[in-house]
């Protein structure tokens, strides 16, 4: 019999395991490549608009796809399944990056339009198997945990693209301005997420549902049960609630994380130092997020989303009057201590509101809105850096996304929305 331990610690694995792709891929490599190798010669404005609508694409897919794999994976007990579908088909696309030429920039988007569906898709069950892995006393920790691990594996890989990246000739790669290393870097990313996902294939236990059904009626009651949590959420008012600040406040974090690097290439600062402060971001957010749960434990959890809340609002002024590598730093540390601590919190904070036995199914709308909310955050960033051609008016306009999250979120009520759970699950049950 497996250790719960044994499948807390798999589970969380998985998150060191993609990570790699979220650190080295989409917050790195892969918008410093596609402006100098995949796009090279165009206007760094052009190139900031096509970035934002690769990001606004890949998010779309997964938000009109999200809520009714979750309801499939539900009702057909193949949460795992789909995991490994989604989390494979993410690292061979990743894989790939490293077969395509100079200049074909229109390959480049497809493939990691595909493959961050890959990643964003597995996201959607691996967030929804947190309930199969941790007991209700335990769930912010673990949630907590699987960031920790995700911050401290997904910088660890990342340190190694760095040092190729800054040393190929130490490591045997031609000094081609760092071609050869991110395209390796790829590669590694790649068997990094697909190593590491296996403890979660052999050692991760999914709760069945009481009555498992064939694929294909999954599916149709997938969709009926997706037709029923939409009119179900006028009883689910504080899901609802939540669900809508949550999908204010994320638009505004995913963007900072998706367009820094283009931020920074924006204002003149050097790769090198970009770099440097994406390593110092997931270092320091290894520790921070879990510290955080244990400052969210003391001073109650929404609470503690609400100050990480304030503190990106912060992190957008800064942003918009940066003007120096110095500041630069400075911005990563911030982003650092309260990256991991809302998004853990986030998600251990929704289990509250999620009826049991539907968590892949309200999970597929928590990353729904996670993932409509990453459309409009880099199309609003790339948009109005065309009109303005500024880069800093972007960034300036995701204060107003805090704004209204932290109002917002301010206004739910754990008891009720809980309570509104367990009524839900019983006109569920009986329909």
């Amino acid at each position: 019999m497996t250790s719960r331990k044994t499948g807390v610690l798999s589970w969380a694995l998985y998150d060191w395991a993609n990570s790699a792709f979220a650190t080295t891929v989409m917050a790195a490599f892969f918008s410093i490549f596609f402006s100098s190798y995949w796009s090279s010669g165009r206007d760094s404005t052009v190139t900031t608009f096509w970035l934002g609508i690769a990001n606004s694409a890949e998010s779309l897919l997964v938000a009109v796809l999200a809520p009714f794999l979750g309801a499939i994976a539900d009702k057909s007990g193949a949460k795992k399944k789909m995991l490994i579908l989604f989390a494979f088909t993410g690292a061979l696309l990743t894989i790939t990056l490293a077969m395509i030429g100079s200049g074909a920039w229109v390959q480049a988007m497809f493939v990691y339009i595909i493959a961050s569906a890959g990643f964003a898709g597995a996201n959607i069950f691996y967030d929804s198997m947190l309930t199969d892995v941790a007991q209700e006393q335990d769930v912010d920790f673990v949630s907590a945990l699987g960031y920790a691990l995700g911050y401290i594996g997904g910088g660890l890989l990342f340190l190694i693209n760095v040092l190729m990246y800054l040393f190929p000739a130490f490591f045997g790669l031609a000094d081609d301005g760092g071609v050869s290393a991110v395209k390796v870097s790829f590669v590694l990313v790649g068997l990094w997420w697909i190593v590491f996902t296996i403890p979660l294939i052999i050692f991760v236990r999914e709760k069945r549902s009481a009555k498992p059904v064939s694929f294909i009626q999954a599916g149709r009651e997938g969709i009926r049960n997706v037709l029923f949590t939409l009119r179900s959420l006028r009883q689910l008012k504080q899901c609802a609630l939540f669900l809508v600040a949550f999908w204010c406040y994320i638009d505004g974090v995913d963007t900072i994380i998706r367009m820094a690097v283009d931020y920074g290439t924006s204002l003149g600062f050097p790769a090198q130092s970009l770099i440097i402060a994406l390593l110092i971001t997931q270092f320091t957010a290894f520790p921070a997020a879990l510290l955080y749960n244990i400052i969210g434990s003391k001073i109650g959890k929404k609470r503690a989303i609400l100050i990480a809340i304030a503190a990106y609002g912060a992190i957008s002024l800064v942003g918009f009057f940066m003007t120096s590598v110095t500041q630069f730093y400075v911005l990563a540390v911030m982003i650092g201590l309260f990256q991991g601590g809302i998004q853990a919190l986030s998600r251990s904070y929704f289990t509250r509101f999620v009826p049991k036995g539907h968590e892949a199914q309200f999970f597929g709308f928590y990353n729904m809105l996670g993932k409509f909310a990453a459309i409009i955050g880099p199309l609003l960033v790339g948009i109005a850096t065309l009109v303005t051609s500024s880069h800093r008016a972007g960034i300036f306009s995701l204060v107003i996304l805090f704004l209204i999250g932290g109002i917002l979120l301010s206004r739910v009520d754990e008891e009720e929305g809980a309570k509104a759970a367990e009524d839900y699950n019983a006109v569920a049950q009986g329909d």
